[in-house]
């Protein structure tokens, strides 16, 4: 692979975000497992963040979209689920867009307290007086909560 195509490449992937949060690109969401360029021909490993998700054939065609364009190459998009994708690959980027966003970022995924109980850091004023309002939020990877500090609602992005 010519380092300047692989560039190439992750640099159109960088303009493919996700539908369901427009600030974060796939690579920042940590969802491209792999990259490969064989002549005309690019193939693109990605994981979703559940196996259910609505966006998924979205983002699909959207990558082969920008990496079509960029390349003049043909592209072939794989799903795939080994390794699966955990909320540990969202890049440091990501974690900071998602704040930004209103989106408190997730923490560890693992830990002796179950996510449902974690108090999590507001992304509005960084409070930890916080309380959990609802484990389902508008998609299946986000939690309702409430900061007592600012008096804001916000959307928690679950560890997985």
């Amino acid at each position: 692979m010519n380092p300047c195509e692989d560039d190439v490449v992750w640099r159109a992937l960088e303009r493919v975000t996700d539908p369901e949060i427009p600030v974060l690109n796939v690579v920042d969401l940590g969802i491209i497992a792999a990259v490969r360029i064989h002549g005309n021909h690019v193939e693109v490993d990605m994981t979703p963040t559940f196996a259910g998700c609505p966006a998924l054939d979205v983002i699909r065609e959207e990558i082969r979209q920008s990496v079509s364009e960029a390349m003049q190459h043909a592209v072939t998009v794989h799903v795939v689920y080994d390794p699966p994708w955990t909320s540990d690959r969202i890049s440091e980027e990501g974690r900071r867009k998602l704040k930004a966003f209103g989106l408190s970022p997730p923490g560890p995924r693992c830990g002796s307290i179950p996510a449902s109980l974690e108090k999590v850091a507001c992304p509005f004023c960084e409070s930890k007086d916080t309380r959990l309002d609802s484990i389902f939020g508008p998609t299946l990877c986000r939690s309702m909560h409430y900061c007592e500090s600012c008096r804001q609602s916000f959307e928690h992005f679950k560890p997985v």
